[in-house]
């Protein structure tokens, strides 16, 4: 379930303490410290809780919050009221930011989970070893049913819970209760959707996807995915459509409409964006929340809740949907475990939403890529094994949606020729599983899904037998909007990246007055030209593919993380930020947002010699040849989201390399500098 432990009070006060231990460690690992955090929580709970042992309540450690993967130490289900634990184990003061995360925990709850909306909520932080106390108890001052944070040590907890259920009288909790609210949905409430749509009439999400275009191809597209949904409501249906776009064109930006301008339309029939693009969501939410905090005066965490309600990461969504299904999987089908959800009247066991609005579609699982990562439990087995997984991603979503007992719609949002991931099953298994598992949904298509960057060019094949498919135009974004000063952009990078030298190079003089594009080897004469090119608050950095490991001689480190909330929303006061050129951006930081002004830095992973590409990967101190075809396709790939990153122009940096490192070696980067150069690119 959503927690590492839980027990009833009666069984938990006589348990074994060692047991109890061994529980959380199989789920959260057994460091000692944090061995020793949880023994001294367990003694605390079971000196406080032993007055209420014959009571129906529950304790539950490391409670997972539906969809937000946070984590709240102790929760507490006794007399009716959720009480909300944060231990600092051993501290003595008590820090705003401990503060902070204690009442985020509360609110969290309160907003995103259904069996807590109409709850009281206590909100109580626990430094062990304070003395000094701060036990005043008033609720919030927006009258939701949230205590402010009680802060106290061990020893005063006890008192302050008997205080507050003093006060509650009347409260009480029966088993049905309990286990309602463990098998509660997530569900946000109507003034989280309110709150976003408010966001968005302030066009803050056109500063991510900046455009002097009148975006009439944007509305038309939203237009249509809005009526897709309407019909779909009306006679029962389940939809999926695919809509597609050059790099740049404002598919992200399209799905976010459609989600706001859907929860306008009609609050029951909720619609939620999903991105496996981490850095997406961090930058977006960040920056919607950034303005509401602002606009409204009031903590951005608060903010960034309410925006968290529409835009989310998807591997969040599949845990959620993974807690749902029956252990151990039989015969290879995905059956739900009626023990651990509950069946809404319209939804069934599926998550609230109707619509499910899927970014970077094309980036989904394949099967061996998702079962392999389930059955280990996670890139670090710290997850919940599920073993023998029968199908992909992209089917376990569809199948997640198809559990609704009246209508669904799944938009998905395809780029092209940008799958920059192993394991990445691209949009030719989306058609599969519709095809051969859900063979009653209907389909509609972007006409331009014939394209050779999408299946392959085999879409029609896939299709050819399915009865429910309609092919609509307007569901193909065919403008940047990202390089509005130069719409043909994504075109010249196709040409230079395919070695048409003839036909990048008319590109190039087309586009060149309006979206310069210019090559240098001297990194200091980069840095210079984009701070000399940005005006006012147009922002500017350096972007590397994540393979460019001899670039370290020149301070760009591809192995340094960059906090991407800093580097891409911050100013030039940060040092965080990209403004200061000192910490880069690779392919999966950027993928899907863009800056202004871009520096490309090119390492030796792909180089241009003899008449075509090369491709390598640094290794035990030397290059090594990168013969997989697929990983080359990767590889050319990442550097075509690197080269489409700018909105107003770029400059391209390929080093001169040094005759004295053989991983330098300056003829490592020549070739690719003179093929460069022979496109026409000016050269400063």
């Amino acid at each position: 379930m959503n927690c590492y432990y839980k027990d009833h009070i009666k069984d938990f006060l006589v348990k074994d303490t060692d047991a109890i231990l061994g529980v959380l460690a199989c789920k959260g690992g057994n460091d000692p410290r944090q061995m020793d955090a949880w023994c001294e929580e367990i003694s605390i709970m079971r000196n406080l809780l032993y007055p209420y042992r014959d009571e129906d309540a529950e304790v539950l450690f490391e409670y997972t919050i539906p969809r937000l993967a946070k984590r709240v130490d102790v929760v507490l289900l006794l007399k009716g009221l959720i009480f909300t634990l944060e231990f600092k184990v051993g501290e003595k003061a008590f820090l705003q930011a401990d503060i902070e995360q204690v009442m985020d925990y509360a609110l969290d709850l309160k907003n995103f989970h259904k069996e807590s909306h109409h709850r009281t909520i206590v909100p109580i932080l626990i430094a062990t070893e304070a003395t000094e106390k701060s036990i005043d108890l008033r609720m919030s001052v927006y009258d939701d049913h949230i205590y402010n944070p009680l802060l106290v040590g061990a020893k005063g907890l006890g008192q302050i819970i008997a205080d507050i259920i003093r006060r509650e009288e009347g409260s009480s909790f029966t088993c049905e209760d309990i286990d309602r609210w463990h098998k509660s949905r997530y569900e946000p409430t109507p003034t989280i959707i309110e709150a976003a749509s408010a966001l968005y009439l302030n066009h803050t999400v056109e500063e991510i996807t900046r455009s002097d275009a009148s975006g009439e191809s944007l509305r038309n597209t939203t237009n249509y995915l809005l009526d897709v949904i309407e019909h779909s409501r009306r006679n029962n249906q389940k939809s999926i459509c695919f809509v597609t776009g050059v790099p740049g064109a404002g598919k992200t930006l399209v799905g976010l409409n459609v989600a706001i301008e859907q929860s306008k339309r009609r609050q029951d029939d909720m619609a939620v964006y999903l991105s496996g693009n981490g850095p997406l969501v961090k930058v977006l939410t960040a920056a919607l929340a950034k303005d509401k905090a602002e606009r409204e005066n009031c903590k951005r965490s608060d903010a960034k809740r309410e925006v968290s309600r529409f835009i989310q990461e998807i591997y969040n969504y599949r845990e959620q949907m993974l807690g749902k299904i029956k252990l151990p999987i039989q015969g290879g089908k995905l059956e739900i475990d009626e023990n651990l959800s509950l069946a809404e009247k319209r939804a069934g066991h599926a998550e609230i939403e109707h619509i499910a609005i899927f970014d970077e579609a094309q980036r989904s699982w394949n099967h061996k890529k998702l079962a392999d990562w389930l059955a280990r439990g996670g890139s670090f087995g710290n997850k919940k094994k599920v073993p023998n997984f029968p199908v992909s991603e992209a089917e376990f979503l569809i199948w997640s949606l198809n559990l609704r007992r009246d209508w669904a719609v799944i938009i998905c949002l395809v780029g092209g020729g940008q799958e920059i991931h192993t394991g990445e099953a691209g949009i030719g298994e989306w058609l599969r599983a519709i095809n051969e598992a859900f063979p009653d949904w209907h389909i509609y298509v972007s006409d331009r899904l014939e394209d050779k960057e999408y299946a392959e060019g085999n879409v029609c094949g896939l299709l050819s037998a399915n009865p429910h498919v309609m092919y609509e135009s307007s569901l193909h974004l065919s403008a940047s909007m990202r390089s509005f000063r130069a719409e043909k952009l994504s075109l010249f990078v196709h040409k230079l990246l395919d070695l048409d030298v003839v036909g990048a190079r008319t590109l190039y003089n087309e586009i060149k007055d309006n979206y310069p594009i210019v090559l240098t080897r001297d990194h200091q004469t980069a840095k210079q030209w984009l701070k000399a090119k940005a005006r006012g608050s147009e922002r500017y950095g350096m972007i590397v593919s994540s393979r460019a490991e001899r670039l370290r001689p020149l301070a760009i480190d591809v192995k340094r993380k960059i906090d991407v909330e800093h580097w891409f929303l911050e100013d030039k006061k940060d040092l965080q930020s990209s403004f200061f050129l000192e910490d880069v951006a690779t392919e999966f930081d950027i993928q899907g947002l863009e800056l202004d002004w871009t520096c490309v830095a090119w390492d030796g992973d792909l180089r241009f010699a003899n008449g075509e590409w090369d491709y390598y990967k640094f290794s035990r101190n030397r290059w090594m040849h990168n013969n997989q075809a697929t990983n080359q396709a990767y590889q050319l790939n990442a550097y075509r989201v690197l080269l489409t990153r700018a909105r107003q122009g770029m400059v391209l940096l390929v080093p001169f390399g040094d005759a004295e490192d053989e991983t330098r070696d300056p003829r490592i980067y020549d070739g690719t500098f003179e093929y460069l150069k022979s496109i026409g690119l000016e050269v400063i």
